[in-house]
């Protein structure tokens, strides 16, 4: 582990107790548009909206959601989760999928840090392989607003911080895309050897998720509230 993800907790805080201090009182930022009008076409796949039950939204505590499943042949291909929450305070705040996904029985087998490139901007994104029993996903996650795109859960707990005190702000949006892999299971199971023709390799499904990271990455920012001016 780097001397900077050792210290990065510690850092955080320190930052926080001094910025708290002179934090201005919290506003709420409305969308700029409804997340709904976020683009639902995407490789010809059909998309569904679906509907998050009220105990689920009341856990998570955010303002405005997006939860889109796509399809081909009524086989899910893809989910796109948009969580955007119109400002932040202790029990409404993001909750990390680094770990509501462990708690939910996903176990990460690999994370990296992707980049992904729109109009030569390189914005960093999270890359997760995960495992649950025989079961394998994909997942592409990243945090956007007040004009940001960022992957690394520290750096975006000291900007909320750094803007809280600033300008009262701290709308973000916490958007994330999962993409069911193949089971590891052995090939001569007839069901698995079905799924294994349906559903991506990991190769395949980076592409994908690739692909729907640069659609939505602009299509949500232009959902979100203009950045305050400092």
């Amino acid at each position: 582990m780097s001397a900077w993800m050792r210290w990065a907790p510690a850092g955080v805080l320190v930052a926080g107790c001094l910025l708290v201090a002179g934090q201005r009182e919290q506003v709420a930022a409305p969308l700029a548009a409804p997340l709904a009008s976020v683009p639902s076409d995407f490789q010809g796949l059909t998309a569904k909206d679906v509907t998050i039950d009220a105990d689920q939204q009341k856990v998570a505590g955010m303002s405005s959601y997006l939860m889109r499943v796509f399809k081909r042949d009524s086989l899910d291909v893809m989910s796109l989760y948009v969580g955007y929450y119109d400002y932040q305070r202790q029990g409404k705040s993001i909750h990390s999928p680094k770990n509501c996904l462990p708690g939910a029985g996903w176990e990460p087998m690999s994370h990296t840090v992707v980049p992904v490139t729109i109009d030569g901007t390189a914005h960093p994104v999270n890359r997760y392989l995960l495992g649950k029993g025989q079961a394998r996903a994909l997942v592409y996650y990243w945090y956007e607003g007040r004009g940001r795109v960022a992957a690394d859960e520290y750096k975006v707990k000291w900007e909320l911080l750094r803007d809280a005190a600033l300008t009262g702000r701290t709308e973000e949006a916490l958007v994330r895309l999962v993409i069911p892999l193949a089971p590891d299971v052995k090939a001569t199971q007839p069901a698995a050897e079905r799924l294994r023709k349906l559903l991506p390799s990991v190769a395949q499904a980076d592409s994908l998720a690739l692909a729907a990271a640069m659609r939505y990455i602009p299509a949500v920012m232009r959902a979100l509230p203009k950045p305050a001016a400092t």
